[in-house]
């Protein structure tokens, strides 16, 4: 019989290393993230149901899972329930294409930020490095525009972390591995807010700083 039946294929070692990556990233997020999700999820109940907003960006793959998020809250994410309002700022081309042109690349994100957010929105950033520039300039725009600002990212120290009032960080050298566990953190994201919310109907858009406020008072359950 050939050696090479018993000899595994570099491409199979390479996949039991990257199963191995997302499983040691997993168990690490399960023992610091979960709590921290669930958090989110509750704050996002308090938040969405009473005509407040989701925005999300991102670049490259994490733009993709940006808008994984805003579908999952527009639509649905398993049981039937309203839906809430939730933005991709990638996803508008027209207006990327004239930011990017005008005002340059870095302000991709902070002029929507600026023209979408109300106080007391939630703003979502994800990077798997926490350092794009973009971002950044998003994160900053958002907490002077009164939003909540929330980062999934690497490994920290990075500066989207810092930037941010509250940030999940896997840790992971693997730009794939931290990915995956964004993906697996935004599926229990929407299902801690369908729990926290009970599939209740949205209010008619409103301005939701007093609903920042009941929050941060108290009034809306932990956050």
């Amino acid at each position: 019989m050939s050696e090479s039946l018993h000899t595994p294929s570099p491409s199979l070692h390479s996949a039991h290393e990257h199963c191995q990556s997302i499983q040691d990233a997993l168990a690490r997020f399960r023992e610091h993230g979960l709590d921290q999700v669930a958090r989110w999820g509750r704050h996002l109940a308090a938040v969405l149901p009473l005509g407040g907003r989701l925005l999300a960006a991102g670049n490259g793959g994490s733009a993709a899972q940006a808008q994984h998020l805003t579908a999952e809250l527009v639509g649905r994410y398993r049981d039937d329930r309203p839906p809430y309002s939730a933005i991709a700022l990638h996803a508008e081309t027209s207006s990327v294409t004239a930011i990017g042109n005008d005002y340059g690349f870095e302000e991709l994100y902070a002029r929507q930020v600026a023209a979408h957010g109300r106080p007391g929105d939630v703003l979502v950033l994800m990077s798997t490095s926490g350092r794009s520039p973009n971002l950044l300039a998003a994160a900053s725009a958002g907490r002077d525009a009164g939003l909540r600002v929330w980062a999934m990212t690497g490994p920290r120290p990075n500066p989207l972390a810092t930037r941010s009032d509250d940030c999940l960080c896997i840790a992971s050298s693997s730009t794939a591995t931290i990915q995956e566990a964004h993906l697996v953190a935004l599926h229990l994201l929407c299902e801690a807010f369908d729990e926290a919310t009970g599939c209740a109907r949205p209010a008619p858009p409103a301005v939701t700083q007093p609903v920042l406020q009941k929050v941060e008072h108290g009034q809306w359950g932990a956050v």
